[in-house]
């Protein structure tokens, strides 16, 4: 006799909600290739998408970098704090 397996449900809507973003603030010290250097190395992310979230953090004043849970962004916001950016999780 086989056993049947019992499989929780996934509230999809709930996930999402707790689902947050690591921010990029602009500020008028660090130089535009510092900033898409220390995203590309602590983040992960692509070139071109680094430059893409400096330049939209410069003319709009924040860009989101990444998105996950806040226990997941922790470690890249203390890490691009370190270098000084100004980045927040909300």
């Amino acid at each position: 006799m086989e056993k049947e397996q019992i499989v929780p449900e996934i509230d999809h809507d709930e996930q999402k909600s707790d689902l947050q973003q690591l921010i990029l603030y602009n500020d008028d010290v660090n130089s535009f290739d510092y900033v898409i250097i220390s995203l590309v190395e602590v983040c992960g992310i692509e070139p071109l998408t680094a430059e893409q979230c400096t330049l939209i953090a410069h003319l709009k004043g924040k860009c989101s970098v990444k998105e996950g849970t806040f226990s997941h962004l922790l470690p890249f916001q203390k890490e691009l704090s370190r270098r000084e950016l100004t980045v927040e999780i909300e």
